[in-house]
């Protein structure tokens, strides 16, 4: 009885594995197939959002990793399979989308945050030191015999 479970359960948890989709693809050249892997790690997936098509099981990867191969199979440029991507689902499916009208504060609103924010913190010390009295102006005369004598107890300890 331990064994047929056993079985079963080996059975049904290797049922999975044997559904997982590997693709396997039949390039002309090893210089094609690097040039797959870099388009793929290149490209992220429309449906994860955080992973390369490369490395993304949904469905969607994998169409585009046909697609992929099919135009390199027709002898399409890398240039021409990023841009036709980019037209068919936006400049979200570049890793490193190109510098334009449209991505410009994708490209420098981190800097500009970073720096905004270090005026800012400027600007409140610079106000803070401002507020700050300058030497002992508002001591009283009690205050500062008192100060005096504080100073000259703690230079006869050292």
């Amino acid at each position: 009885m331990r064994r047929w479970l056993a079985g079963a359960v080996l059975s049904l948890s290797l049922a999975g594995v044997a559904q997982a989709a590997i693709d396997t693809y039949k390039f002309a050249s090893d210089s094609d197939r690097e040039r797959f892997r870099e388009l793929t790690k290149e490209l992220r997936c429309p449906k994860c959002q955080n992973q390369d098509i490369a490395d993304s099981n949904a469905p969607i990867a994998a169409d585009l990793r046909k697609e992929i191969f099919r135009m390199l199979g027709e002898g399409k440029s890398n240039q021409q399979i990023i841009d036709f991507m980019v037209d068919r689902y936006g400049d979200f499916v570049r890793y490193k989308p190109a510098l334009t009208s449209r991505t410009w504060l994708l490209w420098f609103g981190p800097a500009g945050l970073l720096l905004g924010g270090a005026v800012v913190i400027a600007v409140i010390v610079r106000r803070r030191r401002a507020e700050l009295p300058i030497g002992d102006t508002d001591l009283t005369d009690a205050q500062r015999q008192r100060l005096a004598q504080l100073l000259d107890k703690d230079k006869t300890h050292d």
